[in-house]
């Protein structure tokens, strides 16, 4: 930990956030379609997951159209909008892309774990609260649709 001043402080935390947020997206837009198939440990759980239980515990309904899609924030990024439709072709891509998203908002919550390198103590719980805040729901969101995506494919 250094001494920063207040402002040093805030402006370092918002510039790291901003570039591993670049880094982590791009890096998760050069990652193949093979390598989003598979199924990785980070998206198992121990537990069951259904859309009711999104609907019901989190009324995820009533708030999900506020968070924003970054799908074309960086080159070759795909807005979701734009794979709308029902053929099973744009439906398995949409499946691809919350797979994308969802690795991408796990490594995005990651960096509040090295501000301690910099933060006292209170910066790092500012840090941990913003990081879990602003993507939390974007991962409920993403396994979610994920679950309507697979139901509308026959997969769920």
């Amino acid at each position: 930990m250094t001494n920063l001043s207040p402002l040093m402080t805030a402006t370092s935390s918002a510039l790291g956030w901003l570039l591993w947020s670049l880094l982590v997206g791009s890096l998760a837009n050069r990652l193949p379609a093979a390598w989003l198939e598979r199924e990785h440990w980070f998206m198992r759980r121990p537990w069951s997951e259904s859309r009711q239980g999104f609907e019901s515990q989190l009324a995820i309904r009533s708030w999900k159209p506020w968070l924003p899609d970054a799908g074309h924030a960086l080159p070759k990024g795909i807005a979701k909008a734009s794979l709308v439709g029902r053929e099973s072709i744009k439906l398995e891509r949409l499946v691809l892309e919350t797979r994308r998203a969802e690795l991408v908002h796990l490594a995005l919550w990651l960096f509040w774990t090295i501000t301690p390198l910099w933060l006292p103590p209170a910066g790092v719980l500012i840090n941990l609260a913003f990081a879990t805040a602003f993507n939390l729901p974007c991962l409920w969101v993403q396994r979610y649709n994920r679950l309507r995506l697979q139901r509308l494919l026959g997969k769920g």
